[in-house]
């Protein structure tokens, strides 16, 4: 085909010449995309709460540690901080900051702004103070929602950061019981902001990401579902909230009228306390990232005695690599273990792939198929679709798409791009590496640019040679991931200085800079 396109097109430059037959183009962009669905286009993340408080009033709906809310509780409590943000002015697509820790406040404070109207922006208390308040200012959020005993004793309120203060929590404003708990008259609908994550830019500036409330519903609710998700569900709340994880994670439970259980951070770094919780909490729904999972999985095959019901494993944030799951599989035949690829900028999830014995054996990163309401295109530098097998960039495109970045019309314009294929489609360029498999799979082959995942975390190295180099003493840098002796990932700098320059100096140095 290349040499017969040369033949009658002499003149044509050889990359614009095409070798995919008809057929060949008709498989790569209908074939393995066939993933068009309905959907429920009217309804919202809060509406779709609201109907399991009224199904399932006296279920518990989330749990930390002793304390927990049932359905009508956390509903009840999340109406009342609702009205208290609505008196103070929020409405449709207002962003609100909330700075809280892991815990029931925290899932209250953030139904309690979807329902007001506004979108939430989820700031980690743990957080370098430098990006906990640029993330805050760059989202121009007129208000910030801060746990009370956070408010106490930290100074990112008010005079210095310019902006209204919320204070929630325990005897705060959703446990005021004279105020009126009814489910609020909504002023946000599908095509309204839910929340702005920010994730690890190239300048050192990191972007929010705008999702709208149909982008996370469809992706739980579609005609094709993949999952039978339901009340009799337990799920964990492991990662943070400024992680999109944690969005599947809390509404895959809380829309589902099933129960979230919410780790609490300590707990979360010892794979056995962890698993202990499993057992204890009955989890059927567990979701992790690759390397974390790794380390619960050593835990596990040293036959202790955890008394584990998972139903699914579902894995996402980074590369998985199947061979290391056969010790499970061999304890755990039952559970369903899931390999699905996703992006911030197209709402969590891109692929879905059920791993079993033969995708063990063939020890590839097969992320699978597009999951129902996207599409997925394997392209070259010219935007056309590569055959199967051959390397080229992913570009995701459907109703996941986020709206685009937050005041950065020039990165927006550069990753959402016209799609070449369909009139009015866009498409988000992921900066992925991939190739088609024969049956319409997808293998990951990396990074094309200088980003990385850590432990779901995307980095872009980039971003923190940039800060490096800011540190007077620095000339050159240069960062990049490396495997420890326990083949986990780690980012390692190495640079040239004008001095000699302690490691932990560096460090401390860089921690003030990087936002």
């Amino acid at each position: 085909r290349l040499l017969s396109a040369l033949l009658f097109q002499p003149d044509l430059e050889l990359g614009q010449a095409d070798v995919l037959s008809p057929d060949e183009r008709e498989t790569l962009l209908k074939r393995f995309n066939d993933t068009e669905t309905g959907f429920e286009r009217g309804k919202t993340i809060y509406g779709l709460f609201e109907e399991q408080a009224e199904l399932y009033p006296d279920n518990v709906a989330a749990v930390m540690n002793e304390r927990q809310l049932t359905y009508r509780e956390l509903n009840e409590r999340s109406n009342r901080l609702a009205r208290k943000l609505r008196e103070t002015g929020v409405e449709a697509d207002q962003l609100v900051a909330i700075l809280a820790e892991r815990s029931l406040d925290m899932v209250v404070g953030i139904l309690a702004i979807l329902k007001a109207g506004g979108a939430y922006v989820p700031v980690d208390p743990d957080y370098p103070e430098e990006r906990i308040r640029f993330m805050i200012e760059d989202s121009g959020a007129p208000l910030l929602l801060i746990q009370k005993h956070l408010h106490e004793k930290t100074d990112f309120a008010g005079t210095r950061l310019e902006l209204d203060n919320f204070v929630w929590g325990d005897r705060g404003a959703d446990s005021e019981s004279a105020l009126d708990a009814l489910n609020l008259e909504p002023i946000s609908g599908p095509v309204n902001l839910a929340y702005v994550i920010y994730t690890s830019g190239t300048t050192g500036r990191p972007k929010g990401t705008l999702i709208e409330h149909k982008n996370v519903v469809r992706l739980l609710f579609n005609d094709k579902n993949l999952f039978d998700f339901g009340p009799s569900d337990t799920w964990t709340l492991f990662h943070s909230f400024c992680f999109d994880f944690s969005v599947w994670e809390m509404y895959g439970a809380l829309l589902y009228g099933g129960k979230l259980v919410i780790v609490p951070p300590l707990t979360a770094k010892n794979p056995a306390d962890f698993l202990a919780l499993l057992g204890r909490e009955q989890v059927t729904i567990l979701n992790q990232t690759p390397t974390y999972f790794y380390q619960l999985l050593r835990k596990v095959l040293a036959d202790h005695p955890y008394d584990l019901r998972i139903r699914n494993v579902i894995f996402g944030g980074e590369a998985l690599s199947p061979l290391l799951l056969k010790g499970f599989k061999t304890k755990y035949p039952e559970t369903k273990l899931i390999n699905m690829y996703g992006i911030t900028e197209t709402t969590v999830h891109v692929t879905y792939k059920e791993i079993t014995w033969v995708e063990m054996e063939a020890a590839k990163s097969n992320i699978g198929k597009p999951i129902p309401t996207l599409r997925v295109y394997v392209l070259d530098e010219s935007r056309r679709p590569v055959p199967i097998g051959v390397a080229g960039e992913m570009y995701v495109a459907g109703e996941g798409l986020a709206r685009g970045y937050l005041n950065r019309p020039d990165l927006t314009a550069e990753k959402f791009v016209d799609s070449p294929f369909a009139e009015g489609e866009i498409l988000y360029r992921s900066g992925d590496l991939a190739a088609w498999l024969p049956d319409g799979n997808i293998e990951y082959l990396g990074r094309i640019d200088h980003q990385v995942k850590i432990r779901g975390y995307r980095i872009e190295l980039d971003e923190i040679e940039t800060q490096l180099l800011k540190i007077a003493a620095v000339q050159e840098a240069k960062v990049l991931d490396r495997d420890d002796a326990n083949g986990q990932k780690q980012l390692v700098a190495y640079y040239v200085a004008e001095t000699r320059l302690a490691a932990h100096e560096l460090k401390e140095e860089l921690a003030k800079q990087l936002p």
